[in-house]
Parts: structure tokens; sequence; C-alpha cells
């Protein structure tokens, strides 16, 4: 089963979510559980909380059917101790709003050196991070993002990736993203049948599909191997629609959240329904 939808607003309060998602005919979707560009948010209400868990339920999507999405202010890999451990207090707080919505992962970028300490030491802050939020918390996966690997951003090669996922101490509770842009962006080909089967074989060969716990659907506007994050409609950038055919028609990508972060969300419902007559 493949579950395909987009990044929805959860303005007016976390509850709207499911609705937004529903009425683009989604079968996943993504949301911000807070502001994604600020720190500090008010704790969830119990009746926000209530109106979420009931909206999904009659909408039903299940929890693996949902990515949430953390603040892209978090840096779990920070050079300077003190901007770190307010990056892992609010990583904690992503992963307790998780909990209290019924949810069962969160999806967040894995962090960046800022060209201030090494990659080596960078990755080991970043899975030190992550056991930290794992042992404090209960239930939810840590679902790493992979990059474009713009600027300092880690995460865009697969082998960073496995390298964060060796060191996490509870293999149970952590997983991957992947996005269709980054990964192009990042020097992976996906622009034909055959490039999709070597790009996803290098994936299960460096860190498995066993991971594989959502994905992000998107075009991009660079070019490949640009490292720049730069999304596009499907089929209106660089990467086309092939790659796309692919993922819909291979069971290895079932019973994932797959969502859009394409830029015209007025054409979220017209995308997911061409994903969705794929595979057919």
């Amino acid at each position: 089963m493949k579950y395909i939808g987009a990044h929805v607003s959860a303005a007016g309060g976390v509850e709207n979510a499911p609705l937004n998602a529903h009425e683009i005919g989604a079968t996943a979707f993504a949301l911000f559980t807070k502001n994604q560009r600020q720190w500090n948010a008010k704790p969830l209400s119990m009746k926000s909380i209530e109106l979420f868990r009931e909206r999904c339920e009659k909408y039903h999507f299940k929890p693996e059917q949902i990515l949430p999405h953390d603040s892209y202010l978090i840096n779990l890999g920070h050079p300077e101790q003190e901007a770190l451990e307010k990056s892992r207090l609010a990583f904690i707080d992503e992963m307790e709003r998780c909990m209290q919505l019924g949810l069962d992962r969160l999806n967040f970028h894995p962090g960046s050196h800022l060209r201030k300490i090494d990659i080596a030491d960078c990755l080991s802050k970043i899975a030190q991070s992550i056991n930290i939020a794992l042992e404090q918390t209960q239930g939810v996966i840590a679902v790493i993002e992979n990059t474009a690997g713009q600027g300092s951003n880690l995460g865009w090669q697969f082998e960073e990736i496995a390298e964060i996922i060796d060191q996490v101490e509870d293999k149970s509770r952590i997983g991957v993203c992947l996005d269709t842009c980054h990964t192009f962006a990042a020097g992976y080909d996906l622009r034909t049948q055959d490039a999709c089967q070597k790009t996803f074989a290098e994936f299960e060969k460096i860190i498995g599909f066993n991971y594989l716990k959502g994905m992000h659907l998107n075009d991009s506007k660079g070019a490949l191997g640009s490292r720049k994050d730069r999304h596009h409609s499907l089929g209106q950038g660089e990467i086309g629609w092939e790659v796309f055919r692919y993922i819909m028609t291979d069971s290895r990508f079932d019973g994932i959240p797959m969502v859009l972060e394409t830029i015209d969300e007025t054409i979220w419902a017209d995308e997911i329904t061409a994903l969705k007559m794929m595979t057919a």
C-alpha cells in the first residue's frame, strides 16, 4: 500500500492538519507540531491533542501515514556546547509532542558542522544527540532526512547517514527519510529507470531499506550534483517523472508516508492523483 500526501498547514492548531490533508485526497501527510522558525512554543492543549487524534481516526490516518517535521533551527551537531544543548532540548520537546499526538516518527535534518569541527566529530555529536533524545522519550522513531549538501549540512552522502545510524544505540528507533530533490542535488541520479535502480541499490547496500521510514517527493530546480536545496513541482524540474513511476511500482516503498513538498500547493491534489494512478 502506497501512502501519498503533502506537508500540509497546521495553522490554527495541529488538529487542522489531518483535515487539510483529507481535503486534497491525501493518504499521508507531514506537519510541523510547532512554529518551525521559533525556539519556543506553547505546549499543545488537551483540546488540540484530542481533536488531532479524533480527526486522524475519522479520516483514516494511522501513525505510519504521518511524518511530523522538527524545527529548522535545531542543529544536533552544533560545534558550540551552549547551542548544542539548546538544540537537544528543543529536539526532545519535539519528540514529546509526537508522543502526545500518538505519532511514531519524527523527521529531522541531521545537522551542520558550520566549518568549525571536522565531519567525523559532527556526525558523532549528531548520534550522541539522538541517543540522549531516545533515552528520554518512548515510542518515537528519529527519522534522519538526507540533505542536498548545501553549505555545511551533513547527511547528503549515504555514508554519512550510515555512520550516524551505526553510532545510535537503539537501532529500532532510528530511520531515514529520502527526499528525491535532495538525493538528486547530492549527486545521485534519478532521471531514468536504470539510474533509479543504481541509486536505490546503493542506498540498500550502504543504509538498507529496513531503515526507510518516509519520503519527500519533490522535483529539483537544481542540476544533478548542484548541492542546492531547491524544490520544484513534479515533472517540471531537472529530475522528471521517471523516479516517481519507479517508486510507485516498487514494493520497497510500501507502508511509509510519502509527502510532497513541491512549490505549488494549488496543484498538490493533482500531483497526488497522478502518483496514485501510477500505482495501478
